[in-house]
C-alpha cells in the first residue's frame, strides 16, 4: 500500500520534495498551499551550487531552456572603489553534469510546479490543527477538510505558522540587522563589472552582489546593507547615505525599480516532536544570505529526506535531523564569517582581508576545506 505524504508549502523545498517523492511509486504525495495561486512573477535571481544541480538533474532540470540559465565561471571580488581584488574560479567546483548555475527564482518554481500533476497541489489550504492518531497524523484545514497521512513535511518558510501550531508556541525568527535591496539590471544600464560572472563589491557595513541570470543580458542585483528595523525606510536616502557616499559610480546600479526585504534568520534548527514529521528549507533553518546556499540547502534537504523515506526504516527522525544539523552548523558559521568580512569598516582590517582573499582564492587547500565540503554533490 502506498504511503501518504503531505507537504505544507509550495516553495523550493516543498516542490523539490514533491517531485522526488512522485518519482517513487510507493508514495502518494500532495502539496498543500495556503495561497489560492502559486505566484510566478518575474522575481529575482538565485544561485544554485553543484550540490543542488546534481539533485535537480534527477527530476529533469537539465532539459530546461539553456537561454533561461547562466553558468558563471568566476566570483570576482571588488573593493569599494571598484578595484578588483581577486577572483575565485567556481569551475573548479563543477562536474561535467552539474555546474554552478544562476537563474530567476520564478523559472525554477515553474519547472518544479510543471513537473507535478494537478492533483499533486491543492491551493487555499491553511493548516488549522495537527493531531497524532496512532502511527499517522491528521491534518485539519481551515476550510473544514482534513487529510490523514503517514508522513508530514513542513516547508512553509521562515515564518512557518505550521511549526508554531505543532510546537504549541509562537515561534518567530530574528531580524539579523540588515535588509536586502533587490533589482534586475537591464542590458541598457551602464555597468562597470564583468557581465558574465558574479561580482561581489565589499563596502563599509554593506555589500553588493551582481550576476547574470540568463542569456538575455539580464543581471540580478542584491545589496545587503546594515539597517535598524523600521516600518518606514526611505530607500533612496538609505542608498545615498550608505552606498553611493562610498562610491558615486555605484549610483547607476540603483536606477531600476527597487524592492527591499528585512532579513530574518532562525534562532536554532527545528527538530520535530513526531517521528513522522519533518521540517525542511527555511522552516528547518534560515541562513544569513552570505554563502548563497539557501536554495541549494532546501533542495539538498529534500533529497536527503526522500532517500530516508524511501528506505522505509523506522525512527529516522534523528538520522535526518543530525545530518541536517551538521551541515547547517557548517554553513551558518561560514555565512556569519562572510557577513562580518564583507562589511568591514576598519582600514587595517580591510587591507588584511584583501591580502588574505588574494591568497586563499588560489589555494586548493582552501577550496577543499572551505567550499568543497559544502558544494560537493550527494
Amino acid at each position: 500500500m502506498k504511503k501518504k505524504v503531505a507537504i505544507i508549502g509550495s516553495g523550493i523545498a516543498g516542490l523539490t520534495a514533491a517531485n522526488l517523492l512522485k518519482s517513487n511509486p510507493n508514495f502518494d504525495v500532495t502539496v498543500y498551499e495556503k495561497e489560492t495561486i502559486l505566484s510566478l512573477d518575474e522575481g529575482y535571481g538565485i544561485q544554485l551550487a553543484p550540490n543542488s544541480i546534481s539533485i535537480l538533474n534527477k527530476i529533469g532540470f537539465s532539459n530546461l531552456d539553456k537561454n533561461d540559465l547562466f553558468n558563471p565561471s568566476n566570483l570576482n571580488f571588488y573593493s569599494s572603489d571598484n578595484k578588483k581584488i581577486c577572483d575565485l574560479n567556481l569551475s573548479n567546483l563543477n562536474s561535467n553534469k552539474a555546474k554552478y548555475t544562476t537563474l530567476k527564482r520564478s523559472i525554477l518554481i515553474e519547472f518544479l510546479k510543471s513537473s507535478l500533476f494537478k492533483n499533486n497541489i491543492r491551493f487555499g489550504k491553511e493548516v488549522q490543527k495537527i493531531k497524532k492518531i496512532k502511527e499517522k497524523l491528521l491534518i485539519n484545514f481551515k476550510d473544514n477538510t482534513n487529510d490523514l497521512v503517514d508522513y508530514l513535511i513542513v516547508s512553509d518558510g521562515v515564518f512557518s505558522k505550521t511549526k508554531s501550531l505543532i510546537e504549541n508556541e509562537n515561534i518567530k525568527p530574528s531580524y539579523n540587522g540588515s535588509i536586502a535591496i533587490r533589482t534586475i539590471l537591464k542590458p541598457s544600464q551602464e555597468f562597470n563589472y564583468d557581465k558574465n560572472n558574479i561580482s561581489l563589491v565589499m563596502l563599509k557595513k554593506a555589500h553588493i552582489v551582481i550576476y547574470p541570470i540568463n542569456k538575455k543580458d539580464e543581471l540580478n542585483l542584491v545589496c545587503i546593507v546594515r539597517q535598524k528595523l523600521s516600518s518606514r525606510i526611505n530607500l533612496n536616502e538609505l542608498i545615498k547615505k550608505e552606498i553611493i557616499s562610498q562610491n558615486k559610480n555605484l549610483e547607476n546600479l540603483f536606477r531600476s525599480q527597487l524592492n527591499y526585504w528585512p532579513i530574518y534568520v532562525t534562532k536554532k534548527p527545528s527538530k520535530s516532536i513526531y517521528e513522522n514529521l519533518f521540517y525542511i528549507g527555511d522552516a528547518f533553518y534560515t541562513f544569513p544570505p552570505t554563502m548563497a546556499q539557501g536554495a541549494s540547502q532546501s533542495i539538498e534537504a529534500a533529497y536527503e529526506l526522500f532517500n530516508l523515506l524511501s528506505q522505509e526504516k523506522n525512527k529516522f527522525q534523528s538520522t535526518y535531523y543530525e545530518k541536517r544539523l551538521a551541515k547547517t552548523k557548517l554553513i551558518n558559521s561560514r555565512s556569519r564569517l562572510n557577513y562580518y568580512s564583507f562589511h568591514l569598516s576598519n582600514p587595517l582590517l580591510i587591507k588584511a582581508r584583501n591580502i588574505t582573499l588574494k591568497k586563499i582564492t588560489k589555494s586548493k587547500r582552501f577550496l577543499n576545506s572551505y567550499l568543497r565540503n559544502i558544494y560537493q554533490q550527494i
